[in-house]
């Protein structure tokens, strides 16, 4: 052969149409360079998959391309897995042989080799460099067993492109087992909560991971007392928010998550009463008092009544809270607060009026809540008046009342508007300070 002649004549023909074709090609390998033998490999490869061979020629041709496995460079396998990743008949010793080559070999086949089953997933996930992992978290067939294994050992990269596959349905289990894992990761819940369909025991989980590095972050410029309660609160609006869209089935599971990380208090439970639901309320009592919902449901449609004070103390609920849940839900009963997202402020005025009347000192701290839960309702209805008002086009010009004429331009002043002055002290130490 000579070195000057085109490539296509130095590569075995498609067609395999000589018996010895095969031998041909290695002896080219033998003193082609790592490009040239790429290229052969990969043609020897196409052939095998595309050509009409007879048995004896597809054998030759499949013990040429496991040769090629001990080229010393990688461009001669990655060629070899280039070609074969995609299809179903791909020799599967060839496969498994590849999937097990360095990285950047390895990730072709396995992300996308038909040929490589369940089983086989799970160990290169278990035993792959990260790259491997990500390129079987990337798969869009990715069977449970893989995803399991990824959940349990993947590094952190391969975890993450695990959540970014849409395609992959990640049971409870692996989530669970994911933020056991990469719970204080911010990417990481981040992502997850971007998942369509998260559970919501799951966004609450991760609502609580968040907070908890929030209050770390709080405490170096706030008192931690007041870091902590600002955190919880804002855990406790998330939360509650999460519970009034998800699905009377979820509630149960949302309710022995909350519990088990700790989030399940009475102030979260008043603050979804506030808010006019009453469906989480009646999980968490049926969850603390081992009672069925429907039993726990109809004795807070009585709060005031005997039955609902007995179940209160089954679930642990102390005696001085009563009087501010059963304000609440008797508010609700009776309409107030009518319906939409968020903290309704009728409902918070009404349990207010409820425990300032009974001048109970153990009350205090419910009332300190009621309070700020009764001030973000207000603002939250500030907030919509002037959503509405801006929607309805009413802010397109100012009432000439309000219309204050500049206090430091060269315009003509208005002497029938207010005049904007500094306060003499002001000046003065403004003429101090110059």
């Amino acid at each position: 052969m000579h070195a000057n002649r085109p490539m296509a004549m130095l590569l075995p023909a498609p067609s395999f149409a000589k018996p010895d074709i095969v031998r041909r090609f290695l002896a080219f390998a033998q003193c082609a360079g790592p490009e040239q033998r790429a290229q052969g490999a990969s043609a020897l490869a196409r052939a095998y998959l595309q050509s009409d061979l007879t048995a004896a020629l597809r054998s030759e041709a499949e013990m040429a391309m496991m040769s090629l496995l001990d080229d010393p460079s990688p461009l001669v396998r990655r060629g070899l897995a280039e070609a074969l990743a995609g299809a179903r008949d791909a020799p599967r010793p060839l496969i498994l042989s590849l999937a097990a080559d360095q990285p950047e070999v390895a990730a072709t086949v396995l992300g996308r080799s038909p040929a490589l089953t369940d089983a086989d997933l799970v160990d290169f996930a278990a035993t792959g460099a990260v790259a491997a992992q990500i390129a079987i978290a990337r798969r869009p067939d990715l069977k449970p067993g893989a995803i399991a294994a990824l959940a349990e050992v993947g590094q952190r990269d391969a975890v993450l492109a695990l959540i970014g596959n849409c395609e992959a349905a990640l049971a409870a289990a692996a989530v669970s087992r994911i933020l056991a894992r990469f719970g204080a990761d911010a990417e990481l819940r981040e992502a997850l909560l971007e998942r369509p369909s998260l559970p919501a025991c799951f966004r609450a989980r991760i609502v609580v991971e968040t907070a908890k590095e929030m209050s770390v972050a709080a405490a170096q410029w706030l008192p931690r007392d007041r870091a902590e309660r600002i955190v919880r609160e804002a855990r406790d609006q998330g939360i509650a928010a999460i519970a009034s869209s998800c699905s009377q089935d979820e509630l149960p599971e949302l309710v022995r998550a909350l519990r088990a990380c700790g989030a399940l208090t009475p102030a979260l439970l008043l603050r979804s009463l506030v808010g006019g639901e009453r469906d989480l309320f009646v999980a968490a009592l049926a969850e603390l008092s081992a009672l069925p919902g429907s039993r726990v449901a109809a004795f807070t449609l009585s709060p005031r009544g005997e039955g609902f004070a007995a179940l209160a103390r089954r679930a642990g609920l102390r005696s001085h809270l009563l009087p501010a849940f059963a304000a609440a839900l008797a508010a609700i009963r009776t309409g107030a607060g009518g319906a939409g997202e968020g903290l309704k402020l009728t409902l918070a005025q009404a349990v207010i009026d409820e425990c300032e009347r009974r001048d109970d000192p153990t009350l205090a701290n419910v009332l300190a809540l009621l309070w700020r839960l009764a001030a973000e309702a207000a603002r939250e209805e500030a907030a919509g008046f002037a959503r509405d008002a801006v929607a309805a086009g009413v802010r397109k010009r100012l009432p000439s009342s309000l219309d204050f004429s500049p206090a430091n331009d060269d315009a003509p002043i208005d002497d029938s508007a207010p005049r904007i002055e500094l306060p003499l002290a002001l000046i003065a130490a403004l003429d101090d300070a110059a």
